[in-house]
């Protein structure tokens, strides 16, 4: 991260000449303005040498009105800063609808602990540690279904339920009835379910020429057609001129090839049998996804009426007085709670957290000072246990790591075996002596496949030529590395046009909290907030080389294998290359 700005960081005094110093902590609701009376009165009342504020370096800068972090572009690339900021704006939603619910600023109770220390005389410490070092530790330690929850919280706050049920069981069910139907049913012989008894070569090359016409002019109309920034003018604003690129280019492509099919003229790859195999396709892919939209939105609207019933118990919440947030007990209750739905995620959060800022509030008591620590309540019975055993602090360096607990989680296990298969495979082939022009083209496919998908789906979240470009070009390497990945390379140069910083979580939550506004003008208000974009741009860049790596087998590889006797015969190649692999081997030895 850059600097936050020029606000200067306060120090404590000179230390006072005595030997030991003492700390009083006092636990405070970040929300609650009797928190923020209470805070002025004790300092009034104590008047301690330091006052310790819950709060590092670049949030003290943020609330004294300086300029907020920039994510830099090489942060990027250690390959963690956008799920952390999703960690982030997380927490800060939950805090923000605290605020608004009680017509109070979050963090005002620190905001009126430096202010009252200031009037008072007393130095000023930041003892908590830096929220960057606090968030990625936090997200390294949920757990997969942990992460989906929360970013599943955060869909929650932005629209209703019923809707978000809906949405994830069309988009889900279209999905897996496209797999089952274009790929899975002929493996598993009940194919003709899809094809609805359309058998006629001429039929079946006019619906391959409209799907390839579509695919390749959405492509195209992304790439080449001019910007239609005006368009949701002349549209009524149902359109964007995002929408109206691709449709125009999808209209183009598919005139053209269905030009082509009319009047037999076939060019390059695409022969005649060749569109009536992709027609085939088509017409299963249109069922399967037509069957799977049906039975997705059922679903959808029985796990939207489930997300409704369990949103209507959590607005209780609501009812609870925030004063009774600095009660030992309901602190203790909601820290438990916490703990239950990620136990590691609360360790990084509250524990790890507690621990350091002990730590740095033992050693101003050794160095003579008396501290009235402001805290969240949270925290305040973790920070005494260590004050009282201060020899049992884990070091601050300790502390302060930023590398992931985990070395090898599962996710990167199976990139480690699509790694080592795409090699194998490879290796295989050179071994069995496959005629290089092929191994060229499987090479050019795969290249090519990665590319259009990460580059597609960058373009839909909005990314500009150039990101969404090199997302593309990276895709075919960074799908078989699972330690790289073709969006933080999209988003690295994105980055270059497009600044992002922490201000933005604040415009979100904003956008979000706006209950009135409808879906759709919500979602396209959060694309015009540069941090939003570049998550998307990361993910779904992302996403599109992760679906090609998946296709490839069931699409490229059934498209290339004709060329060496079909799918068997190169089954048969991939064994003679194990073998000739083994004879090398026993002649070396």
């Amino acid at each position: 991260m850059s600097d936050a700005g020029e606000a200067d960081v306060p120090e404590p005094p000179a230390p006072p000449d005595r030997e030991r110093g003492s700390v009083e902590v006092l636990g405070t609701a970040h929300v609650s303005q009797a928190s923020v009376d209470e805070v002025r009165e004790t300092i009034e009342r104590e008047e301690p040498d330091v006052v310790a504020v819950e709060l590092d370096e670049g949030r003290y800068r943020q609330m004294q009105g300086g300029t907020p972090d920039d994510i830099e572009a090489e942060d990027l690339l250690s390959g963690n800063t956008v799920f952390q900021f999703l960690a982030y704006w997380m927490l800060s939603y939950v805090q923000s609808r605290l605020g608004d619910q009680f017509d109070i600023e979050p963090g005002a109770d620190m905001r009126a602990a430096i202010e009252a220390a200031e009037a008072n005389g007393s130095g000023v410490a930041l003892v908590d540690r830096d929220i960057q070092v606090t968030i990625q530790r936090f997200w390294s330690r949920l757990s997969l279904t942990e992460k989906l929850k929360m970013i599943g919280g955060l869909a929650l706050g932005i629209t209703d339920p019923r809707t978000l049920g809906l949405a994830f069981g069309a988009v889900g069910g279209a999905f897996f009835g496209l797999i089952v139907a274009t790929f899975l049913a002929p493996l598993l012989g009940f194919s003709d379910l899809f094809t609805v008894g359309i058998t006629d070569p001429a039929v079946l090359q006019y619906a391959g020429g409209s799907a390839i016409g579509a695919i390749g002019g959405a492509f195209v109309g992304l790439l080449f057609l001019p910007s239609l920034e005006s368009a949701s003018r002349y549209t009524g604003g149902y359109l964007s001129g995002f929408s109206l690129r691709v449709l125009a280019g999808i209209g183009l492509g598919i005139a053209g090839c269905l030009a082509l099919v009319a009047t037999g003229t076939f060019v390059g790859p695409f022969s005649a049998s060749g569109i009536e195999n992709t027609g085939v396709y088509a017409i299963r892919g249109t069922t399967g996804v037509l069957a799977g939209l049906g039975i997705g939105v059922s679903i959808g609207a029985i796990l939207g009426l489930v997300l409704d019933t369990v949103g209507s118990d959590v607005d209780e919440i609501d009812e609870i007085d925030i004063e009774q947030m600095t009660d030992g007990d309901v602190v203790a209750a909601m820290m438990e709670e916490f703990r239950q739905f990620s136990p590691s995620g609360a360790n990084a959060l509250i524990d790890e957290r507690d621990a350091y800022i002990a730590s740095n509030l033992h050693e101003l008591r050794e160095q003579g000072y008396d501290v009235l620590a402001v805290v969240g309540a949270g925290h305040k019975a973790g920070i005494e246990r260590h004050l009282l055993n201060p020899h049992e602090i884990p070091t601050i360096e300790s502390l302060s790591g930023t590398a992931s607990s985990r070395r090898f989680s599962p996710l990167k296990i199976l990139g480690y075996l699509i790694t080592v298969g795409f090699l194998a495979f490879f290796f295989l082939l050179v071994m069995a002596g496959v005629r290089n022009v092929f191994l060229l083209k499987l090479f050019g496919a795969w290249f090519l496949f990665n590319g259009i998908f990460a580059f597609t789906l960058a373009r839909l979240a909005g990314a500009h030529w150039s990101s969404a470009g090199i997302g593309g070009a990276v895709a075919w390497l960074t799908s078989i590395n699972p330690l790289l990945a073709p969006g933080w390379f999209a988003g690295y140069v994105e980055l270059k046009h497009r600044p992002v910083n922490v201000r933005d979580i604040q415009t979100l939550n904003e956008i979000v909290d706006d209950t009135e506004r409808p879906i759709g003008e919500a979602v396209e208000a959060m694309f015009d907030v540069p941090l939003f974009r570049l998550i998307m741009i990361v993910a779904l860049t992302n996403i599109g080389s992760m679906i090609a790596t998946g296709l490839f087998p069931f699409v490229v590889l059934q498209w290339l294998a004709p060329e060496i006797g079909g799918i068997d015969a190169l089954m048969g190649q991939l064994l003679q290359g194990a073998q000739n692999s083994l004879e090398l081997l026993r002649g070396l030895l």
